[in-house]
């Protein structure tokens, strides 16, 4: 299920429903940035534009401006230049930008500091992403001082200026059911991923070369982009959260923590994986995992409309404590643990944060200043963790194993799904698969 023009439109719709009906918005697609010399990184655009517009290519700004009687959705973008077109690609023009992409009025992004102070007019507010330092607010800003110099001739310049973001990434927190379908899909491509992962895993392999397999997948199915740079640590680095340098060696008897998720037409999955690198857990790894395991399950069951945000959390801290006290890493009572934050050195993050067009996305968690009840619609991983460094306080058999185990949990109506269950993930499931690798 696309997301269709008449969404994009909707969406727009939306977000102008909550503007002052003298107010005045502004938001600009990403730049592309040079990766090195005159090469480029590849192209992603900016979220919230993307989100409101469909529109991928730079160099373009989009306004809204209500009740203006020649058009309300109005959209600044780049020329079509059939010269430049032949060495980098389509453009859509301003004739694209209104048949293809719904705006009203398309002028070319040559024209903006031109034309924007005529927007500007008689608006009270301008709505636009702040406290970035970014190129839009500083047009925006000397646009407001050419408005300024005509108030003499009874034109009103704009009073004040206010961020946009808050609205749109509320938006953005509940998807729609087309929405829901691209992460259906990113979900279920990453999870192909990981399972392709633990098919190929050995020791002796570098953690480079399980990436390779992962993103083979995510690419062959569709996916050409990931959703964030993908985590492969054997052994102790998989005790390092954000460890990306993916370049050492697999070893045997070691476990490997993936952290990895495919982009599917710019809606992120997001998965977590941990398995021993050739297919068979020890003891110590198994004790540890199925607690992470335990304590995942029981949080996923805390999704569903009513709980807040915090009651997955709750529930990971109870059943990683517990288990902690049953092997003897933790000594005392459970609730006083908690309580003491004892669990902090092998588990440091919240259980989980919203996913959507960014893979940590947007929306507030809490409203004045209380955990924010789930609703229909919100998506949000769910990824306990426990990480055992090296300590005089823990038996060595614990040290350097990093285990984390993230699914993708949609809120319905009658509670979630899992958007990612197709990859498993019991110790049973694991071993299962990895030990029919070479039958």
């Amino acid at each position: 299920m696309d997301i269709t023009a008449e969404e994009f439109a909707s969406r727009r719709e939306q977000l102008k429903s909550q503007l002052a009906t003298d107010g005045l918005m502004l938001l600009a697609a990403a730049d592309h940035p040079i990766r090195n010399g005159d090469a480029e990184y590849g192209y992603r655009q900016n979220s919230n534009f993307w989100y409101l517009t469909g529109f991928d290519e730079p160099e373009a700004v989009m306004v809204i401006a209500p009740n203006r009687k020649e058009g309300e959705y109005i959209l600044f973008c780049r020329d079509r230049n059939p010269e430049m077109e032949q060495w980098t690609g389509r453009r859509a023009g301003q004739d694209g930008a209104k048949e293809i992409y719904g705006a009203d009025q398309a002028f070319s992004i040559s024209k903006l500091d031109e034309m924007l102070p005529a927007l500007m007019e008689d608006r009270d507010t301008v709505y636009l992403p702040l406290a970035r330092g970014n190129d839009l607010q500083a047009t925006a800003e000397k646009a407001l001082n050419v408005v300024r110099g005509r108030v003499r001739t009874g034109i009103a310049a704009p009073q004040r200026f206010e961020d946009i973001e808050p609205l749109i990434h509320e938006m953005r927190l509940f998807k729609s059911a087309a929405e829901a379908e691209q992460m259906r899909y990113a979900g279920k491509v990453s999870a192909m991923g990981h399972t392709r992962a633990m098919e190929k895993s050995h020791s002796g392999l570098n953690e480079y070369q399980l990436e390779a397999e992962i993103c083979h997948e995510f690419a062959r199915m569709g996916c050409r982009d990931e959703a964030y740079s993908s985590i492969v640590g054997g052994g102790e680095n998989a005790c390092i959260l954000h460890y990306i340098e993916n370049n050492q060696l697999l070893k045997h008897g070691d476990m490997v923590l993936i952290d990895a998720g495919a982009e599917f037409r710019k809606y992120a999955g997001d998965i977590t994986r941990t398995f021993p690198v050739d297919g068979k857990f020890s003891e110590p790894q198994r004790e540890l995992y199925q607690i992470v395991l335990n304590a995942q399950l029981a949080s996923i069951e805390q999704v569903k409309p009513g709980n807040t945000f915090d009651h997955p959390h709750q529930a990971t801290l109870q059943a990683l404590t517990s288990g902690l006290v049953e092997l003897g890493i933790l000594k005392g009572d459970v609730k006083e643990l908690i309580e003491k934050e004892a669990y902090k050195p092998f588990f440091m993050h919240k259980t989980g944060h919203w996913l959507g067009i960014d893979v940590h996305d947007c929306g507030k968690y809490k409203i004045d200043g209380e955990w924010r009840k789930l609703e229909p619609g919100m998506v949000m991983t769910i990824e306990p963790g426990l990480y055992i460094s090296p300590s005089d306080d823990v038996d060595e058999k614990y040290w350097n194993i990093g285990i984390r185990i993230e699914d993708d949990i949609l809120v319905t109506e009658s509670g979630y799904e899992n958007l990612s269950a197709d990859v498993v993930k019991s110790v049973e499931e694991i071993e299962t698969l990895m030990g029919q690798r070479n039958k």
